[in-house]
């Protein structure tokens, strides 16, 4: 998933709720540390935890964690392979469905069937004959429209992908580059799913035609030129709808008092893209129990809880109960659009390039 916004709101969580991030760190996993064997986590920077959540795992467990973080998502899964031969750490978490295919077909994961596995939906176990990866979290990019504009306007926000290529939604939308960036590329790949191979790209020339507009990252399309977001606001940004994610309305209510009847922001939900991240066992640590037990903790109900408020995801784990914060204020992505990671591997980058070819000359 898209390592910008979960750092913004996780910032802005540790701000409101005094609550550490953990700074990234050197080294290898399977050292001894003051507090017994050490199990290290290789991740991208949006990774965090509660504070209480983690130690309570190291004083049940014996072991003490170190977080390693590398990036954004694909940096992270990119220097994992360049490093498989002598890995970082013991366990890797956030390779999404986007990158799967690619961390598999490079051999980074030793196969381990995780404590709790039961409580996921098979549809997330992609890997469920060789458990190589352990789903741990979800979320759906989806286009994101200012409410406000709407009702100002006497104008129904947009529901689905046909929607965004009308003639009363023209120059309306922002996205991000398929080629730089995850929520764009992942917007793509739902107009792939929605209009297969032979038709998504009839349908960007449609949706340029009406005039999207495209930037470089999710940070500028969110934070500057979306009217909704309280970035935007202050950028006085102009455009109503924007590729993002399904919880950025409840973030966006996140410490406004006193709390709104509703978000700002409304969610297209039939524009959304499941994404999924897993965890795996990396191919070569040197402290594999330890390993085999992080991977545990991160399916445990007292970490999928937590990850909500810290990293904006949605629970792997069907017991794990939501805050109220996303009950209220978030909406639930019950049809998103999906691919075959193989599938994706496969084409990934000649549908950047087509894309790219149709859209930015």
């Amino acid at each position: 998933m898209n390592t910008n916004l979960r750092r913004a709101l996780g910032v802005a969580v540790v701000a409101a709720l005094g609550l550490p991030v953990l700074a990234a760190c050197g080294g290898s996993g399977g050292t001894e540390g003051e507090g017994g064997k050490t199990v290290t986590l290789v991740s991208h920077d949006s990774f965090v935890v509660s504070d209480g959540v983690l130690k309570d795992f190291e004083k049940e467990s014996g072991y003490t964690v170190k977080v390693i973080k590398s990036g954004d998502a694909g940096s992270a899964v990119n220097q994992a392979i360049l490093s498989k031969s002598h890995p970082q750490g013991d366990v890797f978490f956030g390779v999404d469905n986007t990158l799967l295919s690619r961390a598999l077909d490079q051999d980074l994961f030793t196969p381990y069937e995780a404590k709790g596995l039961d409580r996921v939906p098979k549809d997330l176990q992609v890997d469920a004959a060789r458990h190589r990866v352990t789903p741990v979290d979800t979320g759906d990019i989806c286009v994101n429209y200012d409410r406000a504009y709407f009702a100002d306007h006497k104008l129904a926000p947009p529901r689905s992908l046909d929607d965004l290529i009308k003639p009363e939604y023209k120059n309306l939308l922002v996205t991000e580059n398929a080629a730089t960036s995850s929520p764009g590329l992942a917007f793509q790949l739902a107009t792939v799913a929605e209009y297969g191979d032979d038709g998504w790209q009839d349908y960007w020339k449609k949706l340029k035609a009406n005039g999207v507009e495209v930037v470089s990252g999710w940070e500028q399309a969110y934070s500057e030129r979306f009217s909704g977001s309280a970035g935007g606001k202050k950028a006085k940004g102009d455009k109503p709808l924007v590729v993002s994610y399904a919880s950025s309305p409840p973030a966006e209510v996140m410490g406004v008092k006193p709390e709104p009847k509703e978000a700002p922001t409304g969610v297209a939900t039939g524009t959304c893209f499941r994404q999924t991240e897993f965890a795996g066992l990396l191919k070569g640590a040197k402290n594999t129990e330890g390993g085999k037990a992080l991977i545990d903790f991160l399916l445990s109900k007292k970490f999928q809880e937590d990850m909500p408020l810290q990293m904006f995801v949605r629970p792997a784990s069907q017991d794990a109960a939501l805050p109220e914060l996303f009950t209220k204020y978030g909406v639930k992505v019950t049809d998103p659009h999906t691919l075959d990671p193989e599938k994706i591997a496969k084409n990934r980058e000649q549908w950047v390039k087509a894309w790219s070819s149709i859209v930015l000359k």
